[in-house]
């Protein structure tokens, strides 16, 4: 298990009910602590495809992660503690499994990262289901295979229930790449949560088609997340398992200097 709570109760004393003579016994007024451990399984962020999701609760919001697709798309579910209201972040593929994590929650946005394909499979179906507003930057969203219903600029706030993210435009895995910050309003500015999509993954930036491109990214991922970002800041890509800015910053001259 990955980490362990322990907790005291009050009750009864483990000799309880039974007197030295091996008789029955009423024990009027009396208590003790008995101390018992609770294992409780941390979120890790490692899900794999067919496999179970994985869920974590941060302030005010609660994340699920979840593998679909021959391809390891992580699509995650942000679901608002206060009043229930969801967003989506790539309806990748899948749909069946992604609606059924969805449940009951209503989702009223659905954020596409970018325009791969890999990460918009399931979004017809979802959308139908859901009834979402489809969220894409303007240089992606013509690629989408249904209407955007918001196309959003860098620096944008998106709201559900009492929760909102902010977007972040990284230009060089596609022209549009979007990223999703949420920090609780400000609560979580030490350690906040960035969803990069495929502009982010442990051990690099992600795949580009052109050393302008590459430039660009690195860039963009320097001056717009390592720069304003602490290194608390957990980064859940778009495949794979998650990061921290801090596992990463020593690394961004080493990237810079192989071009990838």
């Amino acid at each position: 298990m990955a980490g362990q709570d322990k907790y005291l109760h009050a009750g009864p004393p483990a000799w309880a009910g039974v007197n030295h003579e091996g008789n029955a016994a009423t024990l009027a007024g009396e208590t003790s602590f008995v101390r018992y451990k609770v294992l409780k399984v941390t979120y890790t962020g490692e899900v794999r495809v067919g496999g179970p999701s994985d869920t974590r609760e941060i302030d005010g919001l609660t994340v699920t992660k979840l593998a679909v697709g021959p391809m390891d798309n992580n699509a995650y579910l942000l679901r608002c503690a206060s009043t229930g209201q969801g967003l989506l972040i790539d309806a990748a593929n899948e749909p069946g499994r992604l609606i059924e994590m969805i449940g009951d929650t209503p989702v009223g946005t659905i954020v596409t990262t970018h325009r791969h394909f890999d990460h918009w499979q399931a979004l017809p179906e979802v959308q139908k289901h859901t009834g979402a507003v489809v969220v894409a930057h303007p240089a992606d969203a013509d690629e989408l295979p249904v209407e955007v219903g918001h196309r959003a600029e860098h620096g944008e706030v998106l709201t559900f229930g009492d929760c909102a993210v902010s977007l972040i435009h990284l230009r060089g895995h596609t022209p549009g790449s979007l990223a999703v910050l949420y920090d609780a309003g400000g609560r979580l500015a030490g350690g906040p949560h960035v969803f990069t999509g495929d502009s982010l993954f442990p051990g690099g930036v992600g795949k580009t088609n052109s050393p302008k491109d590459f430039t660009s990214l690195l860039n963009d991922v320097s001056e717009r997340l390592f720069g304003p970002l602490p290194d608390e800041t957990w980064v859940y890509p778009g495949h794979g398992n998650d990061t921290t800015l801090g596992a990463e910053r020593p690394h961004l001259g080493e990237w810079r200097e192989r071009g990838w």
